[in-house]
């Protein structure tokens, strides 16, 4: 646990970095005063309600297709435990630690917000179970991205009741009864309204996409890092990337990739070459247009972060409490469309990213297209294979994501009776994306290991690489990849320049020359 991160949580909303500060980094969890008082007036709304004759939904009825039927008081207890136990019919694989953890958050911001008529020690026990690193057992399939992630979200809710089963802070899988008790938190018992509340929010797809958008912008960068390298190795002209030119056309995300590019290739002996022995007025798209499809990707993942920020200033919960108007009304804002749409775009415009990053790296392994460059970078061809399968490696990864970029979002399928004819597969969006964002790391994993090889060979000739790039190639052999040879074990090579890439050591290793990139 992080004990010197402090995530205080208001009324107002969240941030991004408090998302992943919590989700990631174990960060600790308090609510402000603000958002007690929030809560306890929500709450009189509720319990003012819940004493009329006249049912009022979500406080004194049944859900859903079931909200015809005015519950009795001394039932309504009964109600709320039953909705989360029902509720909590999740299968499949276990959703990794971060994801849990930035629901939870996502979760507890919402009801801070004093909209969802909570009682105070609910939400307080909430902040208890992130706080003492308890993270409930949430399974793959049970959300359609409507009315909330039910499924996901109530086996998170099953925890704070006691039931159900829990990650301790050693890993474990345990029974929620037992983490609770050897942590001193007591189980909560429900109340009208808050089994409901604690349910019904797209935390899930939400969190996803905050994490999703923080590892696409250390990605997009990388990227950009490798196609200057692949440009350089295949002695292209960096002409194509002025300023001005890029003017012309102002998009800012394909400005930005251009500038990063431009910045790695200061220096460089190497560019400027395309005229030489073979030569060529333009370098092949992959290599010409990568500031226009990585830029491409900057402008998705823009406005992707834009539509988490309104998210996060959101309260998500259906019906929600009007405190002022001392009322609780039944609305639509749990609907999941407008994260899944980002979901979508991010990994159509991820998926596209790799796709052309492989391109590059099949033209340095190309004896008739690389300018000069051993068939496959290999030491001694036909006796070495050099990185011949690691492009077969990487085309793989990048088939899987195009399969992935299809949009989740565009599907429906009815449920609870035709009451929730529509839904919006958004956390089925943000699965995938998980997948999709790994993938692409992968990806230009292999390009950088070609790229670093391809320099290397040309250094071997005389030729001088940028200073960036000459960095870059250091800390690459550094961080574990290793130098030509004919007895090459593959596989360590490209998991260390997979995690050099995922832990943002590629673009240390370029900052240190050239500055912050964008």
């Amino acid at each position: 646990m992080d004990m010197q991160h402090r995530v205080v949580v208001g009324p107002s909303g969240t941030t991004a970095e408090d998302v992943v500060a919590v989700a990631r980094g174990l960060a600790r969890v308090e609510l402000s005063e603000e958002a007690l008082d929030a809560l306890a007036a929500a709450r009189r709304v509720v319990d003012a309600l819940a004493a009329e004759p006249e049912p009022v939904y979500g406080v004194s009825t049944g859900f859903g297709a079931l909200a015809v039927r005015h519950i009795p008081t001394e039932l309504r207890v009964q109600l709320q435990r039953n909705i989360v136990r029902s509720h909590a019919a999740g299968m499949g694989p276990h959703v990794e630690r971060e994801v849990v953890r930035a629901l939870m958050f996502l979760r507890l911001k919402t009801l801070a917000s004093g909209h969802t008529g909570v009682r105070p020690e609910v939400a307080g026990a909430l902040a208890g179970l992130l706080n003492a690193g308890i993270t409930p057992v949430v399974h793959e399939y049970g959300s359609l991205g409507c009315s909330g992630d039910l499924a996901p979200l109530s086996h998170c809710a099953l925890v704070l009741m006691g039931e159900g089963e829990a990650e301790g802070p050693d890993g474990r899988v345990r029974p929620a009864a037992e983490l609770l008790a050897e942590h001193g938190l007591a189980p909560v018992e429900l109340r009208e309204k808050e089994g409901l509340a604690l349910l019904n929010g797209t935390d899930g797809m939400l969190g996803m996409l905050v994490m999703a958008c923080a590892d696409l912008a250390r990605l997009l960068t990388s990227a950009d890092i490798t196609a200057a390298l692949t440009l350089e190795a295949l002695l292209g002209t960096e002409r194509v990337l002025a300023p001005e030119l890029h003017a012309v056309r102002p998009h800012p995300g394909q400005a930005a990739s251009a500038a990063n590019m431009l910045k790695v290739l200061e220096g460089s002996g190497l560019t400027g070459h395309h005229q030489d022995d073979a030569p060529r007025v333009q370098d092949a798209y992959s290599v010409r247009c990568a500031p226009q499809v990585a830029g491409a990707g900057r402008d998705t993942l823009a406005h992707a972060r834009t539509v988490a920020e309104r998210e996060l200033a959101a309260a998500v919960d259906n019906p929600v409490v009007l405190p002022g108007a001392g009322r609780v009304e039944s609305n639509g804002n749990f609907h999941g469309a407008p994260v899944a749409y980002a979901l979508d775009f991010l990994a159509i415009a991820a998926a596209d990213l790799a796709s052309i990053t492989e391109r590059r790296t099949d033209r340095l392994l190309d004896r008739n297209r690389s300018h000069g460059l051993p068939p496959f970078l290999a030491d001694d061809a036909g006796v070495d294979s050099g990185l011949m399968i690691a492009q077969y490696t990487q085309a793989a990864l990048v088939s899987e994501m195009k399969r992935l970029a299809v949009p989740a979002s565009v599907d429906s399928i009815p449920s609870s009776a035709m009451q929730e004819d529509h839904v919006s597969m958004g956390w089925s969006a943000a699965r995938k994306l998980r997948t999709v964002v790994e993938n692409l790391a992968r990806v230009v994993a292999v390009e950088l290991h070609a790229a670093t090889r391809a320099i290397e060979l040309r250094a071997a000739d005389g030729l001088t690489p940028s200073p960036a790039a000459s960095a870059v190639v250091a800390a690459v052999r550094e961080a574990g990849t290793t130098g030509p040879g004919q007895d090459r074990f593959l596989a360590p090579e490209l998991a260390a320049a997979e995690a050099f890439v995922r832990g943002g050591g590629l673009v240390a290793a370029a900052e240190a020359v050239t500055g912050p990139l964008a």
